[in-house]
Parts: structure tokens; sequence; C-alpha cells
């Protein structure tokens, strides 16, 4: 199982405006720069964390169902599976009813619970799952510690442009931020 990235956030857990006042910034020269630098910590922190800040759209394959039919999803949270699809030899798509499965956003990780599982006609890939992972819609949705671990790496980047050598990972102020929130790989 993969997943694949299919819709990104529509707003960053950190406005431009926010983190222009974070950063004591008046003027509008660098706003490039800043929006690049979010983004880019954004993704750093959600890598770390193992987690999605902003709601997101996500697809998942799968070659071949699980035993049991239980499928631990590598993203979280969870806000919605969207669709479940087989695909028969010729790659044409069926949707799966959704009475056929249950999402438990609840767990960690969310998992998606299978009472029908049709097999796939093609040998990869035959299996795809459509969700929409993240705390919610708006950065005021993403918790405060995670927004704020963002904030720290944008600013220590700002700062510090090009002037950073050796492995770049989050400072151990950010890093402190993230722990409670990261996922053991599965």
């Amino acid at each position: 199982m993969f997943p694949i990235p299919v819709e990104g956030p529509a707003v960053e857990p950190v406005t431009l405006p926010e983190m222009k006042t974070y950063l004591r910034v008046d003027d509008d020269a660098e706003d490039d720069l800043l929006s690049g630098l979010i983004k880019a910590a954004r993704l750093m922190v959600e890598a770390s964390a193992r987690r999605i800040l902003v709601a997101q759209r996500w697809r998942l394959l799968l070659h071949r169902w699980p035993k049991g039919g239980i499928v631990l999803l590598p993203l979280g949270p969870l806000i919605a599976v969207e669709s479940v699809q087989i695909y028969d030899a010729s790659s044409l798509a069926t949707e799966l009813s959704p009475d056929a499965y249950e999402s438990d956003a609840a767990s960690d990780p969310p998992r998606i619970l299978f009472h029908r599982m049709p097999e796939p006609g093609k040998a990869r890939n035959g299996i795809a799952i459509d969700l929409r992972a993240g705390y919610g819609d708006t950065p005021e949705a993403v918790p405060a510690t995670l927004r704020l671990a963002v904030k720290i790496l944008v600013a220590r980047w700002y700062e510090n442009r090009g002037d950073v050598a050796g492995p770049q990972a989050l400072p151990p102020e950010a890093l402190a931020l993230v722990a409670p929130f990261q996922r053991a790989r599965i």
C-alpha cells in the first residue's frame, strides 16, 4: 500500500500575515519566500509527526486485500473515506458500496474495516481508496503546538538562510512540540 497525494491543502496551517507578525516583518518584499518556507515547514512537520495537518485528498493503492479485511491507514487523522474502487483485468473501476466497509477514525492509526472484499482483476494496484485526511479545513483546526512548530521552523530557515550545514532536521524546540503527535511507522 502506498499513498498518493491527489489534492493538497487549500490553506497552510500558518497564514502569511500570521507568519510575518511572528517574524516581525513589515514589508511585502519576501512574501513569496515566506510562503514557500511555510509550505516546506508544513511538509517537514507532517513527515516528522506522520500526520496530515490541513485537510488533503489522498489515494491509497493496494494490490490485494489484507487478511482479516482491516486496512491500517498510513495517513491520519482520517476525515472521511470518499470511495473505494475495485479494478478488473481491463482496468475498469467498480465503486464499492459504502455499506461494504466502515471507517474507524478514532483508532490510531485510523483503519477501514471491510465487510465485503471483491477480488480485483488487476494483479497490481487493483484496489484504490480515496480519502480525506487532516485535522480540518482551516488553520485553526490544527493543534496549536504543531502550528508553533511550523512557525519555529520557518523562523529558523528565514534567519539562517544558507548558513546551516549538515543534515537538516527539526530544531530541538520544534521537535519537542511535534513529539507528542508522532506515530510509529506501520
